[in-house]
């Protein structure tokens, strides 16, 4: 009962800050024409509530495609049917066709806001809670409400989708992925992806570690036996669910290649969320390599789109390579959290059409690991927050992410004591330190300069954030200080991405692992 009561109140202070937060202002309030993601999501469920299901993703003279168009998965579509229908039970003008666009009133704030509460509720934080009781490091009673309370407190996630405006639930399917392959059961773990697959398409993000884990699961079992079963009860599985999912759409492949059109727009080259036109001007500031790099080669201008296309790829997938290798030849559970980490970074940083929000899809599997890394995972988990800071001013969220940040950083202070565990076994960084003995003589001075640069990064971050937010910065380079945040936050990205490799290549032993058989 104790360890359900200390999980109880992690829980209300859980939904305590979410609601603190959701008070505030959201993405493009009051900013017609276009308003932002609150109001694309209001109209998508305008759409799908009105018109017929062949004409969700189609451009008509009803669902005009370059307002807001839809443009996830059919899970995304469901789901706001199903909003929809309980809008119109209580205000039919919040959906109504054509005279709903740009609609605002405290009611029908209060309405979205319940509905990411519900999501968070059903999907989200129960998977929180449960995979957090699993962890077999955390078998006292205090260290799982503990592990729970740094996770559910995570501001990145809780300004995105409390504040900016967004619904947890393919991040939340994904976490009960991992929650059921944890446990054995494969096929629900499928089944699991697969939906959080068709509510976002950017679980492509996580779906290489997945297929690596269970393809080299099938192959520690035989290929000639039990692995062969389950292969084809997986393929079975995954066949089934998608075949679910896009029933409505099956019956015309003019349907499902409009569909796939709107969820993949390749035509539109590299940048969609970070085009720098020129150096003084960025109308969306995604820390990756590509924005990263346009400040000194305008890609766009140097690179036809087919040729960005290719980079991007080659790119992504030599870099996601080795841990996806070492996860095929040695599954476990351990080396899967890793991945999704590592491999979620890699398309973040080098992918194709990258979101500032995309960021979240890395933070939650590091989420999965701060029991095991609490120093790392803390700092990425900061970065990660510090990295959205553009979003949030634009979305007048700065008095949120000033109070929730710093809570945060304090928690994962207190639960942990993260200052104390950086020595090179604390990082998981023993076999690397041992393979370079004798070549690098500092590795003695390793959790002293960690130390060191931990504090010089959170200046660092906290000083630019009240740059940001307080100064004007020269008219000559407007975006001077959003700039300034991509980029320092692509360079902690990108010495993240090399630890987490480290971590995965030089781990051989895989402890507390259940063997495969």
């Amino acid at each position: 009962m104790e360890k359900w009561s200390l999980m109880t109140i992690t829980v209300l202070l859980a939904l305590t800050v979410r609601w603190a937060v959701s008070l505030g202002s959201y993405s493009g309030a009051g900013k017609p024409p276009m308003y932002g993601d609150y109001e694309a999501q209001r109209h998508w469920q305008e759409i799908t509530y009105n018109l017929p299901i062949r004409q969700w993703y189609f451009n008509t003279s009803d669902n005009d495609l370059l307002y807001w168009g839809l443009d996830y998965p059919p899970l995304t579509a469901y789901h706001s049917f199903v909003c929809a229908y309980i809008a119109k039970l209580i205000n039919p003008d919040w959906v109504a066709l054509h005279t709903s666009r740009g609609y605002e009133s405290q009611p029908h704030k209060l309405f979205m806001r319940t509905t990411v509460f519900v999501a968070d509720l059903l999907v989200y934080i129960p998977a929180v809670i449960l995979y957090c009781f699993s962890l077999k490091e955390t078998s006292a009673k205090k260290k799982a409400s503990t592990c729970a309370l740094c996770i559910l407190l995570y501001p990145g996630l809780i300004l995105i989708d409390h504040g900016h405006f967004q619904y947890p639930l393919s991040l939340g399917l994904a976490l009960w992925a991992v929650l059921c392959l944890s446990h054995d059961w494969d096929l629900l773990g499928s089944v699991a992806f697969c939906l959080a697959l068709n509510y976002k398409q950017m679980e492509l993000y996580h779906s290489l570690p997945f297929f690596c884990y269970l393809l080299g699961k099938c192959f520690k079992k035989g290929l000639k036996g039990k692995g062969l079963v389950l292969l084809a009860k997986l393929a079975g599985t995954v066949l089934v669910s998608f075949a679910a999912c896009w029933l409505p759409f099956g019956t015309d492949v003019e349907q499902i290649m409009q569909v796939l059109r709107r969820l993949f727009p390749i035509d539109r080259g590299l940048f969609e969320a970070c085009m720098f036109s020129s150096p003084t001007h960025c109308p969306d500031k995604v820390a990756n390599i590509w924005c990263s790099l346009s400040v000194l080669i305008k890609i766009k201008n140097v690179i036809s789109p087919r040729t960005q296309l290719k980079l991007s790829f080659a790119v992504t997938f030599l870099s996601l390579l080795p841990a996806c290798i070492k996860l095929t030849v040695q599954p476990s559970l351990r080396g899967l959290k890793f991945a999704l980490v590592s491999c979620a970074l890699s398309f973040f940083l080098f992918s194709f059409q990258v979101h500032e929000k995309s960021i979240l899809l890395v933070s939650v599997p590091v989420c999965l690991i701060i029991n095991e890394i609490p120093f790392m995972a803390t700092w990425f988990l900061l970065v990660s927050t510090f990295s959205l800071l553009p979003l949030l001013l634009k979305d007048e969220l700065l008095l949120p992410y000033a109070v929730t940040t710093p809570a945060f950083l304090a928690v994962c202070l207190a639960s942990f004591s993260i200052l104390e565990k950086t020595s090179a076994e604390d990082l998981q960084l023993k076999a690397f330190s041992l393979s370079l003995k004798g070549y690098v003589s500092w590795f003695k001075s390793f959790p002293r300069i960690v130390r060191s640069l931990f504090l010089l990064s959170l200046a660092g971050m906290g000083v630019l954030s009240v740059l940001s937010a307080a100064a004007a910065p020269p008219q000559r380079l407007p975006d001077l200080f959003p700039l300034a945040v991509a980029v320092v936050s692509c360079l902690h990205f990108l010495l993240f991405l090399v630890y987490f490799n480290v971590v995965i290549l030089w781990d051989s032993k895989n402890r507390g692992q259940k063997k495969i058989s």
